[in-house]
């Protein structure tokens, strides 16, 4: 029989998250091995459930739920998130500027594929959530990244980010808070960004699903509140801030500069419509989210759940001789350096089949986020703090062997 092969589409296309080195811990699993998993932001997998009044608003809605919906979903819930604009000072918000999706990560793509040619060009940051890369790449892009500095607690490098403009870039890729590194971005970071933006007439996809998720009482801006004259997408949605992963519940906001973008926004309606609307149940969740109790702030201020974690892995991984890591001041995740020098790793994903192998540890190596050096990792301190201390522990003794076996 001929081999049936993958579409070329996805020669340059990766999501290391979900990629070979899970695969081989799967495998692991099903011969009877218990895995830690730190691998992926699945908050319900550690015991951190959504609030029970979007469990019941849901539940009651169930019954009514089995129709399709306006292509860019219910009346109500995008009403909901025309609110949350208005909250965020992001001005000239209306429900026809609100998608709602099957998670943000659906209407992320729907950009990409509305907007791009061969050619066409999309600074992204590095490190990155691989989805952007993916998603530029599949829809017949280019993904061009831009440098953030850990030295100066991974912002992004704006003397960097302006030199890798050219005639074919068409967008500039924003995560804040950032994953991988937990990063938040201080305004004049943003306003510069903005005015990269606006020199080159470029769009600005801002990624804001980490809103909520903030520690030491930093406050989060929404880059699209600076400017009218720049067209912004903000995409969010209920997967961490709300303890809702599985719900897939996420929108898209278009604001700014809208008068030259018609034929942007057709095609933006146009692949709405193909995909019918987002799930039903998922749309009926969102207005009691955005309109209740806020717990997410219990679980990140001091001593809350979120907080206390986030403390506990930075304490020990900064314990490790040669690993250095920037506190995150949001998100759910550290991305520490291990010092080449101490660990001269050539390749990290063999280096993750290393731990997995040696210490049923799963993270996921730094080259997964498009960092272009064998020398980070990514974990997530979701786990609670007794199991938290076993799987650092167990990073630390595999470190220990491998500075013993390569010094």
């Amino acid at each position: 029989m001929k081999p049936i092969a993958k579409s070329s589409k996805l020669a340059n296309v990766g999501y290391d998250i979900r990629g070979p080195v899970l695969d081989k811990a799967r495998e692991m699993e099903e011969e009877g091995h218990k895995i830690i998993k730190l691998n992926i932001g699945n908050v319900a997998a550690f015991g951190l459930e959504p609030p029970d009044e979007i469990v019941q608003d849901m539940i009651r809605n169930l019954p009514h739920a089995a129709g399709y919906t306006d292509s860019k979903g219910l009346f109500a819930p995008r009403k909901a998130v025309v609110h949350y604009c208005q909250e965020k000072k992001i001005s000239g918000v209306t429900v026809d500027d609100v998608y709602l999706g099957n998670g943000a990560s659906e209407l992320i793509a729907m950009s990409m594929n509305a907007l791009l040619d061969a050619g066409d060009e999309v600074l992204i940051p590095s490190p990155d959530y691989p989805l952007y890369t993916a998603v530029v790449a599949l829809s017949g892009g280019t993904p061009v990244h831009y440098r953030c500095d850990e030295g100066s607690g991974w912002l992004p490098d704006l003397a960097d980010m302006k030199a890798k403009v050219s005639p074919n870039t068409k967008a500039i890729v924003l995560i804040n808070p950032n994953n991988p590194t937990g990063a938040l971005y201080p305004v004049e970071v943003l306003e510069g960004i903005v005015e990269i933006a606006r020199q080159h007439q470029l769009i600005v996809f801002a990624d804001e699903i980490y809103d909520k998720t903030l520690y030491d009482g930093v406050e989060h801006t929404s880059i699209a509140s600076l400017a009218d004259d720049v067209l912004f997408l903000t995409f969010n949605g209920l997967s961490k801030n709300y303890r809702s992963c599985g719900y897939r519940a996420g929108w898209m906001v278009v604001s700014g500069d809208k008068r030259h973008a018609r034929d942007y926004i057709e095609g933006l309606n146009m692949l709405a419509s193909m995909r019918l609307c987002a799930n039903t149940p998922g749309q009926l969740a969102i207005q009691t989210a955005l309109g209740g109790y806020q717990s997410i702030k219990d679980l990140v201020a001091p001593g809350g759940r979120l907080a206390r974690q986030r403390d506990l892995a930075y304490s020990l991984l900064t314990q490790i001789p040669g690993v250095s890591v920037v506190k995150p001041t949001a998100a759910l995740y550290m991305f520490p350096r291990l010092d080449p020098k101490v660990y001269p790793i050539e390749d990290d994903q063999q280096f993750a089949y290393e731990l997995l192998a040696e210490e049923k540890v799963l993270i996921v190596q730094g080259t997964g986020f498009n960092w272009p050096t064998p020398d980070h990792f990514r974990l997530v301190f979701l786990p609670n703090t007794d199991d938290l201390t076993e799987a650092v522990g167990r990073i630390a003794r595999f470190l220990d062997h491998y500075r013993k076996r390569h010094s």
